[in-house]
């Protein structure tokens, strides 16, 4: 990779079903770009940030996301983060739909997302240590295996995650959100 391309802003660009050329995006900006289907194997992205853009369907294998990528009311259906480079991985999502997702076996501390919908999200196997879910929905959220010690579930909704299946050591949770730790022992919460 020796192509860098620093503090530039891409408006209303349409990368869709494109191979984006591997290159290191340093501080740059994506406003209202469409990546669907796109190929984004091998990009770096630092300190990027990503508003409304669409991701559906994107690929990233070996993709890079560094120094706290922010991505913002973007869609994200079906990304294959699971694919992307785990390591320094750090993004933050804020209201954004990332339904059908998948992080499975993936690394992610310490990753916020906020105000998202995570409907059919796959975490099976993932480290999702010290990330927060401030008001985001879960419904349907694949949780097997899944290390979540010391996550922030307080203002999540709609999850079901088994205790007996997945590791919650110092996780939080608000006794209003208690019954999508009890679902599978059939208990009556009143």
């Amino acid at each position: 990779m020796n192509n860098i391309i620093l503090d530039q802003t891409f408006t209303n660009h349409d990368f869709s079903n494109q191979k984006i050329p591997g290159a290191e995006y340093d501080n740059c900006s994506f406003v209202n770009c469409d990546f669907t289907e796109a190929n984004l194997s091998v990009v770096l992205f630092l300190e990027c940030t990503f508003i409304d853009c669409n991701f559906t369907k994107v690929m990233m294998k070996q993709a890079s996301f560094r120094d706290a990528c922010v991505f913002e009311n973007c869609k994200l259906l079906g990304a294959n983060f699971s694919s992307c480079n785990a390591f320094m991985f750090s993004v933050e999502f804020k209201a954004c739909v990332l339904d059908y997702a998948s992080f499975y076996g993936f690394e992610l501390k310490n990753i916020l997302f906020a105000k998202s919908k995570l409907i059919g999200v796959d975490f099976t196997e993932a480290t999702i240590t010290g990330s927060v879910f401030n008001n985001c929905d879960l419904s349907t959220a694949i949780f097997d295996q899944t290390n979540a010690e010391k996550v922030d579930f307080r203002t999540a909704i709609n999850f079901d995650i088994d205790p007996t299946k997945n590791r919650l050591k110092k996780a939080t949770f608000s006794k209003d959100n208690m019954k999508g730790l009890l679902k599978q022992f059939d208990l009556i919460i009143e």
